[in-house]
């Protein structure tokens, strides 16, 4: 077993038999590693699941490793005294060495171009959303209170461009240019939107996803671009829990006491997951929730929040039957019947 501390220029590495002796430490350049690790026998390759590190186990696998990819926080408990290099490549074997330790799957070079397109959006609306936050502060300094919200743009507008306006014509020039950077990440956005709901169409799983009431295109390529493989879980409880859709325990001595939500899994499908939870028991969304439902019985004792996390978690394992399966959504009822 041999593990490997990534860097940008330098790599170390810590190699060591099964019983755990060392068999040897090298310091390697990139390259020097590339053609270190081509003419090595097959062996099993542990790295940190850190930057580039889903590159390296795709290359390493083209060269009869064994790759396997571990989470930073499980092998800092395993780091003896003094932090550096050697000692972390030494931590990556000792805990993968773990029998029971976790594992991270290596991802596709199409799912991270996934995840790359994803996160692209995302930042993009953050990017908007700091404009438009930085165009209210703007408006509020002259007594104009503006709600949150991209739908309030119309009204900001308006207010920049009345002709009786009070505002200098300093601070109009700057609303209008905040206003044209909105406008310009806007049809970025709408650009990346339109790609993912293309992407979304094409894959099988995507349109399958998309039959789960609340879960949209955006939610279906999250989970395509984050998510390992569903047969990696036992069950569709493992594939919520791994979410992070889960209450958080604080149990002793035979008592159990659980918290609110973990928030240690996924957060990008979880809050969507959240999102389309939420839409579900919105005013238009009961409309469409069956009387008598566990839904209903759910909404009618229970806090909105609470029951959208709850709804989220039953999503997440209906999202795991439905790969494992290979089966399209069916509504409850219609599934009792038949």
């Amino acid at each position: 077993m041999i593990g490997v501390d990534l860097a940008k220029s330098v790599f170390q590495l810590h190699a060591a038999s099964a019983t755990g002796q060392l068999l040897f430490r090298k310091k390697l350049s990139r390259s020097a590693f590339a053609k270190f690790m081509s003419e090595h026998p097959p062996a099993t390759v542990v790295i940190e699941a850190c930057g580039s590190a889903h590159y390296w186990a795709r290359e390493l696998a083209r060269y009869g490793h064994e790759v396997k990819l571990i989470a930073a926080q499980y092998v800092r408990p395993f780091v003896k005294r003094q932090k550096n290099d050697a000692a972390d490549a030494e931590a990556i074997v000792i805990a993968a060495q773990r029998p029971e330790m976790r594992f991270v799957e290596p991802k596709t070079a199409e799912q991270q171009s996934r995840a790359i397109l994803f996160r692209a959006r995302e930042r993009l609306v953050h990017q908007r959303t700091e404009l438009i936050n930085a165009l209210r502060a703007c408006l509020y300094e002259y007594g104009h209170t503006v709600p949150q919200g991209m739908h309030q743009i119309k009204r900001i507008g308006e207010i920049v461009d009345a002709p009786n306006s009070d505002l200098p014509a300093l601070m109009r020039e700057e609303c209008a240019e905040l206003l044209a950077q909105i406008a310009e990440q806007t049809v970025r956005i709408n650009a990346r939107t339109a790609k993912i709901k293309a992407l979304a169409a094409e894959a099988d799983t995507a349109r399958r996803l998309q039959t789960i009431p609340g879960v949209g295109p955006l939610t279906a390529l999250a989970v395509e671009a984050f998510a390992p493989r569903m047969e990696n879980f036992k069950c569709g409880r493992d594939f919520a829990a791994w979410l992070g859709l889960v209450p958080r325990q604080f149990s002793s001595g035979g008592k159990e006491r659980l918290g609110r939500i973990s928030k240690a899994g996924q957060a990008d499908i979880r809050r969507l997951l959240i999102i389309g939870a939420m839409s579900r028991l919105n005013r238009l969304g009961r409309k469409s929730i069956p009387e008598a439902s566990w839904l209903a019985r759910m909404v009618a004792r229970k806090p909105r929040m609470l029951v959208a996390i709850a709804l989220a978690n039953k999503m997440a394992r209906t999202i795991w039957a439905l790969i494992t399966k290979n089966e399209d959504y069916r509504v409850p009822t219609q599934a009792a019947a038949a």
